[in-house]
């Protein structure tokens, strides 16, 4: 399948931008590999078509490594102090739109999954599954959760794209009925989680990169193919797909979809965004590894476990 630019890609890019799409297109292709892949639906099967959602403040409020943290950290895998500590520094990071040194990003990459560290895969696994169940169930957007039933009804196959693990997003994948999920990839050796990486954390150029890898891999026509994002952070995976839908728009997105004509659909009311605004911000950095701050805040105070 032929490979389509990202808009607005520069002919000349640096050292750093060309590892860091390196990167994306690694986590992409393992973030495929690792992803479930169920039939098309019985009824009226459309195997070419399909749709692809994010998950935080699309198909969920909030964001779910906020809530999976959360979870972690009430199961003593590190101190609400840390998490504390982190959340806080996360919050004058967006607030302040002080984006951080290369190296910052680098420790942050590598240190995102840090905690589950020597800890096996069934371990993590049954804690999300536990976690989803009693911090995320009930935070799912019900009339994002009717878009994708609409997908479903209609044949086609649905992924879920997002920065969580894939682990806990393929549980929450299966919780709500939907194919499956396109989600960061830890490595493994011998049943249990290294600590690092594979290429990226699924997030902006490694979404696009992971539905591309997905599509070869199922056929998929992407023109007739529809992604799902709150965030211009999405916009590569947006821009893919023959339609693109913007739910509970950021700002930015907004203001794209107006433009170019994508539908917009807004499922918040003003109490709800401002339940959720708080955890929404200081877990953004979330999708760049809650407990890789947690692990750098710990070292620097020098707090126990």
């Amino acid at each position: 399948m032929p490979r389509v630019p990202f808009r607005g890609r520069r002919s000349v890019r640096s050292e750093a931008a060309v590892d860091e799409e390196t990167r994306a297109h690694v986590a992409g292709a393992a973030s495929a590999a690792a992803a479930e892949v169920a039939p098309p639906p019985s009824v009226d099967p459309d195997p070419t078509g399909a749709a692809f959602f994010d998950v935080d403040n699309t198909m969920m409020m909030g964001a779910s490594l906020f809530w999976f943290a959360r979870g972690l950290a009430a199961r003593k895998y590190f101190s609400s102090r840390d998490m504390a500590g982190f959340v806080w520094q996360q919050l004058k990071f967006r607030i302040g739109g002080n984006e951080g040194s290369a190296d910052d990003m680098h420790t942050i990459r590598e240190n995102a999954l840090a905690f589950v560290a020597g800890r096996p895969v069934a371990e993590i696994v049954q804690a999300s599954e536990e976690i989803y169940d009693e911090l995320m169930a009930d935070r799912i957007w019900a009339g994002t959760r009717a878009l994708a039933q609409q997908h479903l009804d209609a044949g086609q196959r649905v992924w879920l794209v997002t920065a969580t693990p894939v682990e806990l997003a393929s549980i929450i994948a299966h919780r709500l009925g939907l194919t499956g999920a396109l989600g960061t990839v830890a490595e493994v050796v011998d049943g249990k989680y290294t600590g690092r990486l594979v290429g990226e954390l699924m997030h902006g150029p490694a979404k696009a990169e992971a539905v591309l890898a997905l599509a070869e891999r199922e056929g998929l026509e992407l023109a007739r193919c529809t992604a799902y994002s709150d965030s211009a952070n999405d916009l590569p995976m947006l821009s893919l797909t023959g339609d693109a839908v913007a739910v509970n728009p950021d700002t930015e997105l907004r203001a794209v979809a107006r433009a170019r004509g994508w539908t917009i659909r807004d499922f918040r009311t003003g109490r709800k965004a401002a339940r959720i605004g708080v955890p929404t911000v200081a877990a953004a950095a979330l999708t760049g590894g809650v407990v890789g701050g947690a692990i750098a805040l710990r070292r620097r105070d020098k707090l126990p476990w």
